[in-house]
């Protein structure tokens, strides 16, 4: 009997129309267009703007286009899985709140949270519904409203993030394609270099915390930079070195977006040159669970089937893992 795999039938992405450029920035903080340009890669980011306008949004608008594009219903759907670091509220889940907006009365949901890594962890999870052969249509979705907490006076995290958002949809294949092998790892002793201070169950909103500006993501950048360095680009090389993979055979890397730096030693340590490299920084910023399937929807018109793709990514906690998907379907 041959072996169900979970492949990617089709991916959508989102992101808001609001541009928030380098140059903006310069007025709301001491920075430059050239120093962030030069320590990052990012020129611009896109933000969310609104009245009660959560990663929801984000994350409804991504699948609508998913569904119209693979020629899917809402009630064929049996699970949403949304990656987020930023819900739109601590319960119900987003996946919930998705599911609903959509119309997917046959689908259960969940959250599922890893910050940057997240759709990663979400991808191989999904996965496993499909390869048990316990579902037929899963979407991961992989959104994050950055701006929301982000704070815009702290000029070390404020050039990094932006919002946005993307989906794909698994399905069952027998076919030598799809999700072939994944590695993840996390390291809880990583959290006090990448973290929110305040909001969680150990230390609620307070007048003090909120004045004390503690509901913000906190970040000790050469810190993570020094983890995320390493970790992101062995665990990528770690996942061809056990499946016999050269440079050679890799049609793409698609590497988590936060830092240029991260992306050319990760893409050096495999031995694959730029031209392989899926890359959009410049454009979206660090959007979290969301630039790995802003990726793949960027550059979708370019991937063939078959194309062996290693996706890898690095996030607080600290989390990071790696998987090898082999592309399911030729441009439309």
């Amino acid at each position: 009997m041959s072996q169900l795999r979970a492949q990617i039938s089709g991916v959508q992405g989102y992101v808001p129309e609001y541009v928030l450029t380098n140059k903006e920035l310069e007025t709301m903080v001491d920075t430059t267009d050239e120093w962030i340009t030069t320590r990052t890669g990012i020129k611009e980011r896109r933000i969310l703007k609104g009245e009660n306008q959560g990663t929801s949004v984000m994350g409804i608008k991504a699948i609508q286009g998913l569904l119209a594009k693979t020629n899917t219903t809402p009630e064929e759907i049996d699970l949403i899985i949304c990656c987020t670091t930023t819900p739109d509220m601590v319960f119900p889940a987003t996946a919930n709140l998705i599911g609903d907006a959509i119309g997917a009365k046959n689908a259960f949901g969940f959250d599922l949270q890893a910050a940057c890594s997240g759709f990663i962890y979400g991808l191989a999870t999904g996965s496993q519904y499909i390869e048990t052969g316990k579902y037929k249509k899963v979407i991961v979705v992989g959104a994050d409203k950055m701006s929301s907490i982000v704070d815009y006076t702290d000029r070390t995290t404020c050039i990094i993030f932006g919002d946005g958002g993307g989906a794909v949809l698994l399905e069952p294949t027998t076919e030598e394609h799809g999700i072939m092998d994944s590695i993840l790892r996390s390291d809880g002793s990583g959290a006090p270099h990448l973290h929110m201070k305040a909001g969680g169950s150990r230390k609620p909103a307070t007048q003090e915390t909120v004045a004390n500006r503690e509901h913000y993501a906190y970040q000790e950048g050469s810190a993570v930079f020094k983890f995320a360095v390493t970790n992101m680009a062995d665990v990528a090389a770690e996942i061809m070195d056990k499946n016999n993979l050269s440079g050679d055979d890799i049609s793409y890397l698609v590497p988590h977006q936060a830092n240029k730096r991260i992306i050319d030693a990760t893409a050096r340590r495999m031995n694959v040159g730029e031209d392989k490299v899926m890359l959009n920084i410049h454009r979206y910023g660090n959007t979290t669970s969301g630039t790995i399937p802003l990726c793949l929807w960027d550059y979708e018109s370019k991937l063939k089937k078959g194309d062996n793709l290693i996706l890898a990514a690095f996030g607080g906690g600290f989390t990071w893992g790696s998987i090898w998907l082999k592309w399911a379907y030729d441009p439309k």
